[in-house]
């Protein structure tokens, strides 16, 4: 009896990528995201992590739910947290680390 061993290649999104993500989130943040993700209604498909033009200032840091990657989207899989950043957004946030720290101020 012999068997034959045919090679498969994971099946990856066409966004997704096994690439180092620019930014990395805590066990924390990872935690708590997917605790509010989880009381949404629908349940969001990841975290959408990005820039945005802040005026005189620069830029601003922005963070939201999101239900489908956009087609310059990059998708990083972190402990199974889809996290979404657009192609521009990806040069300004490396190295940026997101954490959830709970206080008595909230």
């Amino acid at each position: 009896m012999s068997t034959t061993t045919v090679p498969t290649t994971p099946e990856i999104h066409p966004q997704e990528t096994t690439k180092k993500a620019p930014i990395s989130l805590t066990p924390n943040a990872i935690s708590k995201v997917k605790e509010i993700m989880g009381q949404q209604t629908p349940v969001p498909a990841g975290l959408r992590v990005g820039v945005v033009g802040g005026g005189c200032s620069g830029f601003s840091y922005s963070m939201s739910f999101e239900n489908a990657s956009g087609l310059m989207d990059k998708v990083f899989d972190m402990e199974g947290l889809k996290v979404y950043v657009d192609a521009t957004s990806v040069m300004y946030l490396n190295g940026c680390i997101v954490d959830y720290v709970e206080t008595l101020e909230g």
